[in-house]
């Protein structure tokens, strides 16, 4: 049910994204600079674009500047789940090794077997 639902919720954001594509299609010019100071530094950064394009690019340059934001921001928590992962890590073999070291046997048989041997 739910993969239906996503596939319905898919089509429906498709129709969406390509009618705002069909109703904005004319071109309008993107600058870089404002026109005086263009003019000033004799540069001249434009682009004539579809307005559909410049919508979905800001979209999509937003998403990215989030993602990014939101990583480097997220950073601290991370760098301390890998020490403390190291840690438990170290301690779990520290206590699987003082377990073996110092494990009784549970039968006088098993014991007498498993003790090492002198050469």
């Amino acid at each position: 049910m739910m993969r239906y639902l996503r596939w319905l919720l898919l089509a429906m954001l498709a129709v969406f994204l390509i009618s705002v594509a069909v109703a904005n299609r004319a071109l309008v010019r993107v600058q870089a600079l404002p026109d005086d100071i263009a003019a000033l530094f004799g540069i001249d950064w434009a682009l004539d674009a579809p307005l559909f394009l410049v919508i979905f690019a800001s979209i999509i340059a937003g998403l990215l500047i989030g993602f990014v934001w939101e990583w480097l921001r997220e950073h601290k928590y991370r760098a301390t789940a890998t020490r403390a992962t190291k840690a438990v890590t170290k301690l779990e073999r520290e206590l699987a090794h003082m377990q073996d070291a110092h494990a009784l046997p549970k039968d006088d048989v098993l014991a007498i077997l498993e003790t090492p041997k002198a050469k």
